[in-house]
């Protein structure tokens, strides 16, 4: 988390200082929900979040969203820049083919592989969410 919590944090600086994919950082709080960043590429894994919704922002590169829903399966595109919020119990599997950094926003203590969750890949970290730096 920004050990400064009443200035300004770069996110690119932000960024730049992990390497690890699907790893989030946790940049700040508002109330009870982190703002974290990640930088990820491949695929993640299908999950849901049964007691929250989870916000996507694109800040680099290109996310896909695979999304299970009571009408089908479906894929949605986030370029730079877009963003998506993913309803709670929706199991969704997100990919970055060419890779891409985001910015996510959910509540504190959320696990990054959901409720339920089929066997976790080795590449996917099963964390609620690192301290930045």
């Amino acid at each position: 988390m920004n050990t400064h919590p009443h200035q300004p944090l770069e996110l690119g600086a932000a960024l730049a200082s992990f390497d690890a994919l699907w790893s989030p950082r946790i940049v700040t709080r508002v109330n009870d929900y982190d703002v974290r960043v990640a930088k990820v590429a491949g695929e993640h894994l299908w999950h849901a979040h049964d007691d929250t919704d989870e916000f996507f922002l694109v800040l680099e590169g290109e996310l896909f969203l695979g999304l299970r829903e009571a009408t089908g399966e479906r894929t949605v595109r986030l370029p730079k820049g877009a963003v998506f919020t993913v309803p709670r119990g929706t199991e969704h599997k997100p990919s970055a083919p060419s890779g891409a950094s985001l910015l996510l926003f959910e509540p504190t203590g959320t696990s990054t592989v959901g409720d339920r969750h089929e066997d976790v890949p080795d590449h996917v970290d099963v964390t609620t969410g690192h301290a930045l730096g």
